[in-house]
């Protein structure tokens, strides 16, 4: 399974590591919720909630894990306290089960599509660049050829980060001038792709969150332009959240999925937050399956997202 391998020693410590924060703040305040108390009760759920809430699992889909517990707790009327954090695990794992996050993905892309286009939008600061290089740094090491677009030209030092990214990575890039036409530099990174005979491409988009109309009719041009080469590209588009910020990660994910079609999810700095839980509420609010988590500056810990080894990561082993 390659660099990806789900269950090696290297992918499962630095995914315990990154969710130590939410782990331990999680925790510990569960600890202490139920400290002298032997059953649920009405004021365990009501600490419960709090907590998943301030975890920033969302209110919606807190309340939807509340009633769920609530359910079992009234067929087994002695449920204790000691088997809240079991139950806890199942509702979440199977909450995310329902949600279409993927559990059993393998590759970053799919064999038979090259190239494989992937659009990556999302605001500045969030890590989109990062991940972008993370991307393919990880795929050349998979043994495929991949190209980036620059056309993120709102900025110029979008522009330069990503060169920078390239030259780390020894990929080949395709850039315009600061003020271009994104949708044209997403035509010509296509066309060097395909004469190249490249597997990926990777496009940079601008991060800034102008008006929700604005955004939909640039990102709809880059797609349009985009299928004057390729007729089905994009393949992927790849929505980038920083996941530290919380429920304004959330609210991001309702503007970019209003705009544009998205089709997965990076949520990155999770080795930075207490706030892991986003992953839950944003798995369940939108539908869209989370394939990326960020819980490391290592180009390793970029790692593909498997809902089993998640909850494991954030409640210990079983």
């Amino acid at each position: 399974m390659g660099l990806f391998s789900f269950f090696s020693k290297e992918k499962k410590e630095s995914l315990d590591k990154g969710l130590s924060k939410t782990r331990e703040g999680f925790f510990s305040k569960l600890t202490r919720s139920v400290a002298g108390k032997s059953k649920v009760d009405d004021e365990v759920l009501d600490d419960l909630e709090e907590i998943l809430v301030t975890s920033d699992v969302g209110v919606d889909t807190t309340l939807k894990i509340i009633e769920r517990i609530e359910e079992r707790v009234s067929r087994d009327k002695y449920l204790g306290t000691k088997e809240l954090n079991s139950i806890l695990r199942e509702e979440i794992g199977s909450l995310l089960d329902e949600n279409n996050t993927a559990n059993e993905v393998r590759e970053i892309v799919p064999a038979n599509v090259k190239p494989y286009v992937i659009m990556v939008v999302g605001v500045n600061g969030v890590g989109k660049t990062t991940t972008i290089g993370k991307l393919a740094y990880q795929l050349k090491q998979q043994g495929k050829s991949v190209v980036l677009g620059a056309a993120d030209t709102f900025r110029a030092a979008a522009i330069d980060q990503l060169k920078i990214w390239a030259e780390r990575v020894d990929v080949p890039i395709v850039t315009q001038q600061m003020g271009s036409d994104p949708a044209s530099v997403s035509f010509d990174t296509l066309q060097s792709a395909v004469r190249q005979n490249a597997d990926v491409v990777i496009i940079d988009t601008a991060g800034r969150l102008h008006n929700k109309v604005g955004l939909m009719n640039e990102l709809s041009k880059i797609k349009n332009v985009m299928k004057k080469v390729l007729p089905d590209a994009p393949h992927e588009v790849l929505l980038v959240l920083d996941a530290s910020t919380g429920q304004n990660a959330v609210e991001q994910a309702r503007q970019f999925t209003k705009a544009t079609d998205v089709t997965a999810m990076a949520l990155t700095k999770l080795d930075g937050t207490a706030k892991g839980g986003v992953v839950i509420g944003i798995s369940d609010e939108f539908k869209i399956p989370v394939k990326y988590i960020g819980v490391g500056e290592g180009m390793q810990d970029l790692q593909l997202f498997n809902r089993t080894e998640f909850v494991d990561s954030l409640f210990g082993e079983k």
